[in-house]
């Protein structure tokens, strides 16, 4: 704690001096910065339930990955398995994290190995914006791929913008803190002409992820343990190439990463400190992206999207020092090919159609004894229409998906699959000087098993049946604006929502990180509410208050067999209420943060009871930030604490996560 507050003591000097050295310099070299009132996009009257961070709730939110602001959304649940550099996934409206679509700048990440994207390899420094649909997108002009998902997260990096006197931008930041955390960054920005730009981003990341964490042993007491193996290294670059063109724009973009991590493993309450894990994983991925939009006419606009994308993981662990686990040393070899055309014809003023395919090829090669290498050639194509009368809105779309599976080993493939699947969605506006719309949704949705879930070593079932959801939705959005008083504006939305899922596919981790045992509830019914309000105040001429919250009410139950004791008991790890808070204090160039997480009781798998309780966890952080400009530099310095409250909980049981932590920020822009 001594140190936390060394630490807090410096930042705030170094606050203080920047601004003694603001006002020591020539008022004519200073321009003061204007008082913004923004914690989040405003909330969206669209067809479908979006909830959307952007700009400055981005930037001042206490998070370093996509997955830690995903939190923030309601009807999310993010599962951590060892805090730092642990494996972080993201669950929307309990249907599972492989119905959830992650999307790069209009493309989709893939993994056709286990269905899962690992959030938090995505920085948030090189993103404008994260949201998060139910459904589907509202805009029909899109990929086939942008309808195949139950729920989908957008993430849209930064597009370069210079001014009349520059065609350099530079970003330098540097980020430290706990557990022997250094995160330095740098963003360049080039405009080689008035129609293209290129730019490049750097990432560095290492932490140790030491740290001390809270149990009860068996006999009841508690003891003070640490969290080991737990440290991260990590370096990601991406650069991109954009360009305009008359009526459209083109684009390309190229990944790399590359991360070697360890998994702690879970604490063993019997024997606290015993077992030493020691499990690594290494990973290297690159994609290389490209997408093209052009409006030929009033009638007829093109959208192009390319992917190849190559997936390299090893994972190692060792008995000889964690005697909980076996010998493993695996290797896997991804590789994947994307191609997509979406059509968008434009009948009239109120009708439009779009006709859309994509072809997608995956590969999988691995180190497994037995291994069937498994190839898959999907087809996608999606007829979806959009009318807009007066104030009312509907669209239509079927989505036709057809799977091809092929392997090195005869007779060992997977059936090939061809599906339909429709949606059906409404949006009406019943007063039209009130900015009230009401809106509803229906969506038939598949999701094929992962190359895991059917060819997996000794686990794998070639014959395992896909999911079948059914979602439906009811819910409205409200705002209303003022600017004659300190109340200025008021966004409500609110969505209330019934999913079935049939041969739902439960992963769960069994022994360690890398092992995982297939569940399959064959019947699950899921019943929620979603709430989001926002409001914003004008306190003083410079003083501002913008506050943000989120509710989810939620019973996820199997309903597979009534002869099982968990029938009509909830899923795991499917708690009842979860919420979120933001509050945002603007004054002068001084930004104060504070954001609240709460995470309701939930039950590990198996019956709900007293063995499998897991108890609820709410964590606080703050922030403070001082931002200068200088002689046309931009200046960025923050401080924040986060777990103020030092709150010891697991998000999975027996993964236990970091108590109160710092981070120190700063940032110049040129």
């Amino acid at each position: 704690m001594k140190t936390i507050l060394q630490y807090a003591a410096a930042v705030w000097l170094l606050l203080a001096a920047a601004t003694t050295v603001s006002a020591q310099q020539d008022t004519s070299a200073v321009r003061n910065l204007d008082s913004v009132i923004v914690t989040a996009e405003k909330i969206r009257k669209e067809i479908i339930p979006v909830q959307t961070l952007s700009g400055a709730a981005l930037k001042n939110l206490s998070v370093l990955s996509v997955a830690d602001a995903t939190r923030y959304f309601a009807g999310v649940q993010v599962k951590d398995y060892g805090g730092i550099g642990g494996l972080k996934t993201v669950n929307v409206r309990n249907l599972g994290t492989q119905h959830v679509g992650v999307f790069y700048d209009g493309i989709e990440l893939g993994n056709a190995q286990n269905g899962t994207v690992d959030l938090g390899r995505f920085s948030l420094d090189n993103m404008v914006s994260v949201s998060l649909y139910n459904g589907q997108k509202s805009n029909i002009f899109q990929p086939a791929k942008d309808f195949a998902s139950a729920s989908s997260v957008y993430l849209t990096s930064r597009i370069p913008e210079f001014t009349e006197d520059s065609k350099n931008n530079y970003t330098f930041r540097i980020r430290g803190g706990s557990f022997g955390t250094i995160n330095p960054a740098l963003l360049w920005e080039h405009q080689l002409s008035d129609k293209i730009s290129t730019s490049f981003n750097a990432e560095y990341m290492r932490t140790d992820g030491n740290y001390k964490f809270r149990m009860a042993k068996k006999d009841g007491y508690d003891t003070t343990q640490r969290r080991y193996n737990g440290d991260l290294y990590s370096v990601r670059i991406e650069t991109g190439l954009f360009g305009k063109i008359k009526d459209g724009e083109w684009k390309a973009k190229l990944y790399w990463y590359n991360s070697e991590r360890g998994y702690p493993g879970a604490s063993v309450r019997e024997e606290p400190g015993k077992f030493y894990h020691q499990d690594r994983q290494l990973d290297n991925n690159f994609f290389f992206q490209t997408g093209f939009r052009k409006n030929f006419s009033k009638f007829y606009s093109l959208q192009l999207n390319g992917k190849y994308a190559y997936d390299y993981m090893h994972y190692t662990s060792d008995p000889r020092v964690d005697v909980t686990t076996m010998y493993v040393s695996n290797t896997f070899k991804q590789q994947e090919g994307y191609f997509s055309a979406a059509n968008l014809f434009t009948l009239t003023n109120w009708w439009s159609v779009n006709a859309s395919a994509d072809l997608l090829y995956n590969k999988l090669d691995a180190n497994l004894i037995n291994f069937v290498y498994p190839r898959r050639l999907t087809t996608l194509a999606a007829l979806a229409s959009s009318i807009q009368w007066n104030r009312l809105k509907f669209q239509a779309s079927m989505l036709g998906t057809f799977v091809n599976e092929d392997t090195k080993l005869p007779l060992s493939s997977a059936k090939n699959k061809e599906e339909f699947t429709p949606s059906l969605i409404l949006s009406y506006q019943p007063w039209k000087q009130q900015d009230f719309h009401l809106r509803a949704f229906y969506k038939r949705i598949f999701r094929m098993p992962t190359m895991n879930d059917l060819y997996y070593t000794f686990i794998g079932n070639a014959k395992l049946l896909p999911e079948y959801t059914t979602q439906y939705n009811l819910g409205f959005t409200f705002a209303h604006r003022k600017s004659t008083s300190a109340f200025r504006s008021i966004e409500l939305q609110a969505d209330g929502y019934y999913n079935e899922v049939n041969n739902k596919i439960v992963a769960m981790p069994n022994g360690n990180l890398y092992r995982w045992m297939m569940m399959n509830y064959g019947y699950v019914k899921i019943h929620g509410l979603d709430m989001s309000v926002q409001t914003g105040w004008q306190l003083a001429e410079q003083l501002g208050l913008n506050a943000r919250l989120s509710y989810t009410w939620q019973r996820a139950v199997d309903y597979t067999d009534k002869t099982e004791i968990n029938y009509g008991h909830l899923l795991p790890y499917a708690p009842e209420h979860s919420g979120s808070a933001i509050l945002s204090f603007v004054h002068k160039q001084w930004n104060f943060n504070y954001s609240f997480l709460y995470t309701g009781e939930r039950w590990e798998p198996g019956e709900n009871n007293d063995v499998n309780y897991v108890r609820s966890w709410y964590t606080s952080d703050v922030a403070v930030i001082r931002t200068l400009e200088l002689k046309k530099k931009i200046i960025r310095l923050g401080a924040e604490l986060n777990n103020v409250f030092n709150q010891q909980y697991d998000v999975v049981l027996n993964y236990p996560m970091p108590g109160i932590s710092y981070r120190l920020t700063a940032s110049i822009s040129l």
